[in-house]
């Protein structure tokens, strides 16, 4: 089957489909851009990102996905930056659906910010600031988290150089500004 071009009725129905899949009490993690298309604050996006509490679901996901055309990518965010204290506490339930086995959630928005940043691609910039639009963070808040994520910040632990990530995110609050400010 062909990739489908991913919308939010489309993710929707494949929502919809792996509940039919998974057993109950699954928390299914929705990271990054596909969070924007679910919240129909964007028209679509190319694949869905996701995390999972365990993997034992992930045969599911992989299988949905391939029925459907979808690539499911797994890309737990803590493998890629240090997590703020309380991220668990900050994902954002979606709760639009009426699904029996699956919980789904947008991955807490300041540590998908972080981890976006880190990427630094200019797309993933416009995800942190759709964030900042809808006030799912706020920028003096991510201050805070990042000045007690600093010190954690190794080339290991965010696979880059930690001077690299500020001069990214000193980008993202330059174009947060122009944005916030043509608003």
């Amino acid at each position: 089957m062909s990739q489908e071009l991913l919308t939010q009725p489309v993710l929707v129905k494949y929502l919809r489909r792996l509940d039919d899949q998974v057993s109950g009490g699954t928390r299914f993690y929705l990271v990054g851009e596909c969070s924007l298309v679910l919240e129909g604050w964007r028209e679509w996006t190319d694949q869905i990102i996701y995390t999972l509490d365990g993997d034992n679901e992930s045969s599911a996901i992989e299988r949905v996905g391939k029925e459907m055309g979808i690539p499911a990518l797994f890309e737990p965010p803590k493998e890629i930056v240090p997590l703020p204290a309380g991220w668990e506490s900050r994902a954002r339930p979606w709760e639009t659906e009426n699904l029996t086995q699956l919980s789904v959630f947008h991955f807490d928005p300041y540590s998908t910010a972080f981890r976006l940043i880190a990427r630094g691609d200019e797309p993933d910039y416009f995800v942190v600031i759709a964030f900042l639009e809808h006030r799912w963070i706020e920028l003096e808040e991510m201050d805070r988290k990042l000045a007690d994520l600093l010190p954690q910040f190794t080339a290991e632990t965010i696979q880059q150089d930690p001077a690299e990530f500020r001069r990214k995110y000193k980008g993202l609050r330059q174009l947060w500004k122009s944005v916030s400010a043509a608003a």
